[in-house]
């Protein structure tokens, strides 16, 4: 009896110990570091958990299935510039969606679209982010409360800058002529922030 009972102990704190596991590794806990790398530069972006953590889940996820690799920078509109899209147009994203964590869904998220801040691009559905994000050049108020912000650019802004004064053509002059190639995405391991001047 007293064996079943240490068996059936051990067998339980197993199942816990596997369920903490399993749920610790669900969402990032503290500050992820990422770098798009493109023949312009590297731009490197810190993402906050905090703020948004299916976003930020959902991003690390994305980017560690390599989508996208090869994708481009394909819009630009004063303030901010735009990437990811499945055909390089604007259209599709991974095949994934994320629910929308801003305010106007429900969700409480204070991050400002300001200059460096990074969010996620959808339709007119609020759930319908995927993999197009925009990375902000300038401060764009009426953005705010509308779009999942989720993390800010800690270097390479000038890139972002480049590009967001790169030539435009289309009917609403937004599509970049040339669309910068995102090489590789990666995650950052032991990465640390230049400090602040």
């Amino acid at each position: 009896m007293k064996r079943q009972f240490l068996a059936l102990l051990l067998g339980l704190l197993m199942c816990v110990g596997f369920m903490a596991g399993c749920t610790s590794g669900e969402e990032a806990k503290g500050p992820s570091f990422v770098k798009f790398t493109l023949e312009e530069g590297e731009i490197i972006m810190e993402l906050y958990p905090d703020i948004a953590p299916k976003t930020v889940k959902h991003i690390l996820e994305t980017i560690k299935s390599g989508y996208y690799e090869g994708k481009v920078f394909h819009r630009t509109i004063p303030g901010l510039i735009q990437g990811g899209s499945a055909d390089g147009f604007g259209v599709g994203g991974s095949g994934r969606t994320v629910v929308g964590e801003f305010t106007e869904n429900g969700f409480e998220n204070n991050l400002k679209h300001e200059r460096g801040v990074v969010s996620m691009a959808r339709s007119n559905d609020p759930n319908s982010a995927s993999a197009q994000f925009f990375i902000m050049t300038d401060t764009q108020t009426y953005l705010d409360g509308k779009y999942a912000t989720f993390g800010k650019v800690v270097e390479g802004i000038e890139i972002a800058d480049a590009i967001a004064a790169m030539p435009t053509r289309g009917a609403m002059n937004d599509e970049l002529v040339t669309k910068p190639v995102i090489l590789k995405a990666e995650i950052l391991k032991d990465y640390a922030p230049p400090a602040a001047s």
